[in-house]
């Protein structure tokens, strides 16, 4: 068994989005991971409550040794090895049940007494782990890191503390290459397994909920959304209008008493015009409610209005309280979760030498969360450019955003660019790396309408249908891709199934040694990730078609990492059966074996012989599939179709997806009750499938 402690040497040293980073690549290779916080200051932690929403599959396995109101009065009569004692107890709880363990060392925040660097190292020791130790990089010049590494190392040593990497976090980029020569000038500290991570802006940042909870503040105005506003700058404003939106500034918490109806109503407009910075809210003091008057207009926005919040104390005082609301990583905001996931990604931290030969040994199955980390890697590993044709959807958009923070793909959006770009502003969405196309107006369109026509004009199409169709977001979007401007395309949050693949049939086409374009679903269950197909697209395919679509669909599964073992479904197992629709399975079943032979394939076979080992040893002993399939080839789309929606629904199974395959490039469908991370994912295996028709 290996352990990892993460501790900061000071406070404010972004620990928490490296435990997050290393939570992910320890769950990707290994599933049995536990996190660990020696000591919390409350049940609310909101770290806490993010792990447990992003790791906590598993009952217990995320835990923590004390509360600090426990910790405090035992550390202050000098029972410090009583508190190790309590914290050692319940670690040991965990380790009967986890291969690894991450321990995010005691906050410094917690306002312990005692030397919180010294206690964490002698804590890791007592727990058997080794250490990746941070230090703060912002705002301090690389010869002073130099020192403060040299101190760290001599910390390190004086403890005996077994290093697994050291990290300077939050350096400023402009610094970054200096930084990198003059340790590399340091033949001591050279040697060291040491990562720089670069300041991201975005997590020092508290969001507007996070000042409104800081200050118990009530809030008058604002949705759920407005709330996750960054804020950039808090700006006082006690001066008449005019003089206050001259000083205005992007992401501004604008701080003023709750009596002065002119700069509210003046930051009202300010926020919806372009012609001003986006303000991120407004804080209202001296416990005064807004004239009704003014209430009434805030109220006739709806939820799309600025955050309005309200406190009882007096500016200066609210002023300096808002400058010390600190920016947590919490599962409410999905932004900052993305951009510390980003961070961690970009580097290459070697975590063999922590799992051992266990990634030799591992289950054969895919865990959903191994799954997702590696298709995300995969992507950012050889980055595509996908086109979204429902620009102005907020789950679309907030799924670009993320796409664009993780470096997963570039982005372009279709629709109407100042639509897109105003419920960009109104989600707090950052979008400035996304390509906003808004078909009806671009140049490309005369010349994507003369490709389409030169495509279809055998089947009638003329060249005034040719333009009308170009303005099509689905039809824009698939030739963007057939036209080579982008390599993939993702749809069908709002469109229909036919609305989004229908051009790619017509355009995009089969690609060279296929004869059908069929889909799979990949169904991602607590355990597991299975692929079932064909669900979308061939309603009653025959002996040979249903061959191709088991062919295709174990090479699909073998692209995501999936080891395919295909069991093709009938209402029989092996020759038990009898009737039409079990001949076309045997029949597709030979067909397969002769032209894929080295594909693990078992059918006819029912769907409990095929999942469940016991049963496969009474109906088909001795088969390599049955009892273990991945690939579940359905006889028709009425029973795949049913099929999947039955396990998504009951099973709670997250099921992304339509794949399409055998196209010559990748288009997508989505399911319109999809979440941001569908989105996020079926964007991830529509770059990878584009990696592959791009080197093919």
């Amino acid at each position: 068994m290996s352990h990892l402690y993460i501790t900061g040497t000071a406070r404010r040293t972004g620990k928490s989005a490296l435990s997050l980073g290393f939570m992910d690549r320890l769950s990707a290779s290994n599933g049995n991971v536990a996190y660990f916080r020696p000591i919390i200051m409350d049940e609310n932690d909101s770290v806490m409550r993010l792990m447990r929403s992003r790791y906590g599959s598993h009952e217990g396995a995320i835990h923590y040794g004390l509360l600090a109101s426990e910790a405090r009065p035992l550390l202050a009569a000098g029972e410090k090895d009583e508190v190790i004692k309590r914290i050692l107890s319940r670690f040991q709880v965990l380790e009967h049940s986890y291969s690894h363990i991450l321990c995010e060392g005691v906050d410094y925040a917690a306002s312990l007494p005692g030397e919180e660097l010294d206690f964490n190292l002698e804590l890791a020791n007592h727990l058997g782990c080794q250490v990746v130790a941070v230090l703060d990089g912002f705002q301090h010049d690389p010869s002073q890191l130099c020192e403060d590494l040299q101190a760290l190392q001599e910390t390190l040593e004086e403890h005996h503390s077994a290093v697994f990497a050291l990290f300077i976090n939050r350096v400023e980029p402009e610094l970054m290459t200096d930084l990198k020569e003059k340790l590399k000038c340091d033949e001591e500290l050279a040697k060291l397994p040491l990562y720089l991570i670069r300041q991201q802006p975005l997590l020092d940042m508290p969001s507007v909920g996070e000042v409104a909870q800081a200050l118990n503040a009530k809030v008058l105005a604002g949705s759920p959304a407005s709330l996750e506003r960054e804020v950039v700058h808090f700006q006082v404003a006690a001066m008449e209008l005019p003089h206050f939106l001259r000083r205005v500034q992007d992401g501004s918490l604008v701080i003023t008493p709750g009596d002065r109806s002119d700069l509210i109503v003046g930051s009202l407009m300010a926020d919806a015009s372009r012609n001003y910075p986006q303000i991120a809210g407004v804080l209202l003091t001296g416990g005064l409610t807004p004239a009704p008057e003014v209430m009434r207009l805030v109220d006739g926005l709806g939820r799309a209005n600025l955050p309005i919040l309200l406190v009882e104390t007096d500016t200066f005082t609210t002023a300096m309280a808002a400058s010390r609301v600190e920016s947590h990583l919490n599962p409410e905001n999905p932004r900052k979760l993305a951009a510390a996931l980003a961070l961690t990604e970009e580097l290459e931290i070697d975590c063999g030498s922590l799992i051992g030969d266990e990634m030799a040994d591992r289950s054969e199955r895919t865990t959903p969360l191994r799954f997702e980390y590696e298709i995300i890697q995969r992507a950012r590993s050889d980055r595509q450019h996908i086109v979204l044709p429902e620009g102005a959807e907020e789950r679309v958009l907030r799924a670009a955003e993320v796409l664009l923070l993780r470096e997963v793909a570039d982005i372009t959006l279709l629709g109407d660019v100042d639509e897109i770009r105003a419920k960009a502003a109104h989600l707090a969405l950052r979008l400035d790396k996304a390509q906003l196309i808004d078909p009806s107006r671009s140049p490309l369109r005369q010349r994507y309408a003369d490709a389409l026509f030169a495509a279809r004009q055998s089947k009638g199409l003329t060249t005034q249908g040719a333009w009308d169709l170009a303005e099509d977001v689905s039809y824009f979007g698939t030739l963007m891709v057939q036209c080579g401007d982008a390599d993939g395309m993702v749809s069908g949050a709002v469109h229909t199934t036919q609305h989004t693949i229908r051009p790619a049939f017509q355009l995009i086409r089969t690609a060279p040694g296929h004869e059908l374009i069929s889909s799979v679903f990949l169904m991602s269950l607590a355990d597991r990730v299975l692929v079932y197909g064909d669900c979308a697209v061939n309603p009653e395919p025959n002996a040979e078609q249903l061959a191709e679509i088991a062919i295709t669909s174990a090479a699909t599964a073998e692209r995501f990492g999936i080891i395919p073992r295909v069991a093709m479904l009938s209402y029989s197992t092996g020759d038990s059966g009898e009737g039409e629709a079990v001949d076309k399975v045997r029949q597709a079943v030979a067909i397969a074996r002769r032209q894929a032979p080295w594909t693990k394939l078992e059918g006819p076979i029912q769907f409990d012989a095929a999942v469940d080992p016991a049963v496969a040893r009474t109906k088909l002993p001795g088969s390599e599939v049955a009892g273990r399939a991945t690939v579940f080839i359905f006889p028709d789309l009425n029973t795949g179709n049913n099929t999947y929606k039955a396990v998504q629904r009951t099973a709670g199974a997250v099921a992304i997806g339509p794949i399409l395959q055998g196209l010559n490039k990748p288009v997508n469908d989505l399911s319109r009750g999809c979440t941001v991370t569908d989105i996020v994912n079926t964007v991830a295996i529509t770059a990878i499938q584009a990696q592959g028709s791009n080197r093919a």
